[in-house]
């Protein structure tokens, strides 16, 4: 089975983790930035899923990413056309490894257990008309009860122990674009 959904805005990498002193302890916390863009991943991938029944991969999972990005506006209009054609690719920032890493741990306990379940990965940089990441997930759905698989995950960063989805009832939603579910091939 595979499944592709799209994250639309700038890909960002996931961030390092920050320390802060208490009393005599240090704590560690994800940066809230990084914690957002997590959940938007999430809410896209629980989007792309919309109306139909909660689907979990089982171990072997392959993760395809492809980030695009704007092309600069200040580059010269020959330039332009060479990066519209990917010559030379987007060598920017987030690095490739801090893309798939934000992605992973977004998806985790959502779309497989764990990210230990994924086996095989393929990142690629690209420009793009507009910036996105292109996130496609393929394996065969875990056989689980529908209400354990209804719970998403429960030790959620930063929510409180809340899903994405039920943390920003009556905000704005992400943007995202409706996934495709289709047979393995």
């Amino acid at each position: 089975m595979e499944l592709t959904f799209e994250v639309l805005g700038r890909p960002q990498g996931k961030g390092r983790p920050r320390a802060y002193r208490a009393g005599a302890q240090v704590r560690m916390y994800t940066p809230e930035k990084t914690v957002s863009y997590e959940n938007k991943i999430m809410a896209c991938y629980l989007a792309a899923r919309a109306g139909l029944a909660p689907l979990r991969f089982a171990p072997p999972v392959e993760l395809w990413i492809e980030a695009y990005f704007e092309v600069p506006k200040s580059y010269s209009k020959a330039k332009a056309e060479r990066c519209r054609a990917n010559d030379p690719p987007p060598c920017c920032k987030p690095d490739m490894d801090n893309i798939t890493k934000a992605v992973a741990d977004a998806l985790n306990g959502v779309a497989y257990r764990d990210d230990t379940a994924i086996t095989d990965q393929h990142i690629a940089k690209r420009y793009g008309s507009q910036a996105r990441l292109v996130i496609t997930l393929r394996g065969e759905p875990e056989e689980t009860d529908g209400e354990e698989q209804s719970k998403g995950r429960a030790g959620l960063q930063g929510t409180g122990g809340r899903s994405a989805m039920q943390r920003d009832a009556g905000r704005r939603q992400p943007r995202c674009e409706k996934g495709k579910t289709e047979g393995r091939g």
